[in-house]
């Protein structure tokens, strides 16, 4: 009698998701059910290396008890209201948040997409009511090779095909320049006389950690003050630590008229995220104007707050710093090695390597080498084809990030 094959219990859970799940993702194929500190573990108990930190929102560790402790108690009490009612947690957490990155008002929301929405819907409301650019007007502009979302306004400032094709048509009130560049960024300016605000992130996070010159955001921050612009700085995926400083802002010592955060505001517990602003831009939206049933709810506030007493208790930020020097020195070791690292770049904890490509794999050489890091027990995913990001979480230790490091330099030999 024929002995059917036996389906692994991964296998089982990949084809539940492709059978009744929306195929708009390509995941590696690892089936993920627990996760402690910087280390995560598969369906079949295999342990790994996370060096994606669930794109940096993990960035406190996977399941920190002080947060958990935080969820669990608040859980127990009250989670949700809605903001018809004013809680005893909301009010705390602001001022909480307003103190931590030194603004007057906040607005919390859920996912970063939506706290990118309301940077802008405060901008344009800002640009109304304070700028006095004629009604429907005022115009946005924003970085090639941006990335803050997917939602019809988030994708509208895309210059990525995949992120735009059929989706037309696309918002209005978009002008893009190229990233890193001043000049350019100047010309719009004096060219557009209903310019209400520039988006950008400090370092380009999904375009593969692009970093940009030095002096960059400060001649942002000049410029938007020159020509009365909001700056608006989007670290949902930079921020709180990351990049080695509180925010990644915090290297050049500018401040931004709106702050976006998302991702690690909750340690990855649960979508959180928030705009920081002052009273000017802030108060002028109005009671009915803007909101969310679940934004700045009881839950999110109470592990906000024990989110972000983590990075300053366990000096994260000054750990990424530090950690992200050991990655890049071993990362640029290795290309006097091999081919397969042509250039390695990044800040903290947000870094990235253009790989060479392999005439085995082609342009399919950075999911293979991610496909072989996963077989050695360590996890990452490639970006814009030949690019791989590496974002552990903030508490990786010197011991811990060499040894994923003679993973990625053993894999990387191999493909020689």
């Amino acid at each position: 009698m024929e002995t059917l094959p036996t389906v692994t219990a991964t296998q089982q859970a990949i084809d539940l998701e492709w059978q009744y799940g929306a195929h708009n993702y390509k995941p590696v194929p690892v089936v993920l059910n627990r996760g402690e500190g910087i280390f995560l573990w598969d369906v079949e108990g295999k342990k790994y290396y996370d060096f994606l930190s669930a794109y940096s929102a993990v960035s406190q560790g996977h399941c920190h008890p002080k947060i958990i402790h935080a969820l669990i108690e608040q859980a127990q009490r009250l989670t949700l209201t809605s903001r018809a009612f004013h809680t005893d947690q909301l009010g705390q957490c602001e001022k909480y948040l307003c103190e931590y990155f030194g603004y007057d008002k906040v607005l919390m929301m859920n996912s970063g997409a939506e706290a990118g929405e309301t940077a802008l819907k405060l901008t344009r409301k800002w640009a109304y009511k304070v700028k006095g650019i004629p009604q429907n007007q005022a115009k946005t502009v924003y970085a090639t090779g941006n990335f803050w979302g997917r939602t019809l306004a988030a994708i509208s400032s895309s210059t990525d095909p995949e992120s735009t094709n059929d989706y037309g048509p696309l918002l209005p009130g978009y002008l893009l320049v190229p990233y890193n560049d001043l000049k350019a960024l100047e010309a719009v300016f004096q060219k557009e006389p209903n310019i209400a605000g520039f988006m950008v992130e400090p370092i380009q996070g999904e375009a593969g950690v692009v970093v940009p010159d030095e002096g960059y955001l400060k001649g942002v921050r000049e410029l938007c003050t020159k020509y009365n612009v909001l700056f608006i700085a989007d670290e949902v995926q930079t921020g709180i630590g990351r990049t080695g400083k509180r925010l990644a802002c915090d290297h050049e010592g500018v401040k931004p008229d709106l702050l976006v955060l998302g991702k690690a505001l909750s340690g990855g517990i649960m979508p959180v995220s928030a705009v920081l602003a002052s009273d000017e831009v802030m108060l002028t939206i109005r009671p009915g104007e803007h909101g969310s049933t679940y934004g700045g709810n009881p839950l999110a506030c109470a592990v906000t707050m024990a989110a972000l007493r983590v990075v300053e208790e366990e000096k994260l930020a000054e750990n990424a710093e530090a950690m992200g020097q050991v990655f890049r020195q071993r990362m640029d070791a290795l290309i006097q090695k091999t081919a397969m690292v042509k250039l390695v770049r990044g800040k903290g904890l947000l870094n990235a390597i253009v790989v060479g490509e392999h005439p085995a794999y082609g342009e399919k050489t950075a999911w293979e080498i991610c496909l072989r890091l996963k077989d050695q027990g360590l996890l990452c995913k490639p970006t814009h084809g030949d690019k791989i990001r590496f974002a552990p979480p903030l508490v990786i230790t010197e011991e811990q990030m060499h040894e994923a490091c003679d993973i990625i330099e053993n894999v990387l030999l191999e493909l020689v």
